[in-house]
């Protein structure tokens, strides 16, 4: 589980098949093989990070699903990306609860400090107003639920801290709805005995 607030702007670094290597600090201070951590809003796994005694960088493999499903397919060695490490039972949660399992690819229509993001219709269900949702892996409160998307009002830290600041129109972003919506709907499916 993540938050949804950034800690830091990684850089890919490489890209070598299905494995990404991206440049990093905050996230790897007591980060360790096998731990998780969200890139764009998308769970990954370190498989490998180095120099042993101060790491700068991190490896993960991303499976096909995950390159068709998400916006990493798209990455190119120098693209920045939000980085994120999981949330501990202790700590404060600042945005929402977020899994690090993207719903859907968005494109934006207008940039921040408006961002207008354009989903599948079929995802609006989940959207609420006020309620909140992740974009690349921030949290973020929604303003707006429009028949194809939905609007965000971004606030200049927001933007200068992550990537949301430096897209455009027609970039692709990471979307992951409310969790629990999709767990009431399923109840409700579910009781009822619809398909």
């Amino acid at each position: 589980m993540f938050t949804g607030i950034v800690e830091e702007l990684g850089v890919i670094a490489e890209r070598r098949g299905q494995r990404l290597r991206i440049t990093a600090e905050t996230v790897l201070s007591d980060a360790a093989i096998g731990d998780s951590i969200a890139v764009n809003g998308c769970c990954l796994t370190v498989v490998a990070m180095g120099p042993e005694d101060a790491p700068t960088w991190w490896e993960a493999d991303v499976t096909d699903e995950t390159f068709s499903r998400t916006d990493l397919g798209a990455l190119a060695v120098g693209d920045r990306v939000n980085l994120e490490r999981p949330l501990r039972l202790h700590d404060r949660l600042g945005g929402h609860l977020v899994q690090g399992h993207v719903d859907s690819v968005g494109h934006i229509v207008d940039p921040v400090p408006n961002l207008r993001v354009r989903i599948d219709p079929e995802l609006t269900r989940y959207i609420v107003e006020k309620g909140s949702i992740t974009v690349d892996g921030v949290s973020l409160t929604v303003v707006d639920v429009l028949p194809d998307g939905f609007t965000v009002a971004i606030i200049p830290h927001t933007a200068a801290v992550t990537t949301l600041g430096s897209k455009q129109a027609g970039d692709a972003v990471n979307i992951e709805v409310d969790v629990t919506v999709k767990y009431v709907e399923r109840l409700l499916v579910w009781k009822t005995g619809e398909t």
